[in-house]
């Protein structure tokens, strides 16, 4: 998906934009009830948009952008390397190419066919060999073999994303700010 307009990016963004709630939550670094807030509110109409899981992955991919740029944790969004399309590289390629054990790569399929997300996770592993770094969002729960978010209504770890993704910068040294103590 590129950056040109998208009717679910427009929905999800038109709803933060006018929130009263979300701009508090934001100044609160409180992450995991902002996603509570648009999933509550935006879920049910998004779904009905496009299909389930095209549909989850726009959100998935939009939420995480604004998150991560409002937590600033650097990440790039949607870039190629060695022609493989990666989704999320946190901090970037970079960082990808020097050192593994200080990169994320988070890969959001839009899909909920097992073989679908195995064949992209067996393509990523082949530019992350640091396997724990490659995480997945799922639109439905489906065993994978990487550490994985559920993006749902029901049983949605999605809501704990960026702390973890915080937790994981500061750890491995790629935070430049520390502002997530966690």
């Amino acid at each position: 998906m590129s950056d040109e307009s998208n009717p679910i990016k427009d929905y999800i963004f038109h709803y933060i934009e006018n929130s009263e709630s979300i701009p508090n939550l934001m100044s609160e670094k409180k992450f995991d009830l902002i996603i509570d807030d648009i999933i509550d509110n935006c879920y049910d109409k998004i779904i009905e948009m496009d299909e389930k899981d095209e549909a989850v992955g726009v959100l998935a991919t939009g939420l995480l952008h604004y998150l991560l740029t409002n937590a600033l944790i650097a990440s790039q969004r949607k870039v190629n390397h060695k022609e493989i399309e990666l989704d999320i590289v946190i901090p970037d390629i970079k960082t990808l190419e020097k050192d593994q054990k200080k990169s994320l790569v988070i890969c959001i399929p839009k899909s909920s066919d097992l073989k679908v997300i195995n064949d992209k996770i067996t393509e990523l592993e082949k530019i992350q060999h640091e396997k724990e770094n490659i995480w997945v969002i799922l639109s439905e729960n489906i065993p994978v073999t990487k550490k994985s978010f559920l993006l749902s209504k029901e049983n949605n770890s999605f809501r704990k994303i960026i702390y973890e993704i915080a937790q994981f910068t500061n750890v491995s040294g790629t935070s430049k700010f520390k502002i997530l103590r966690i």
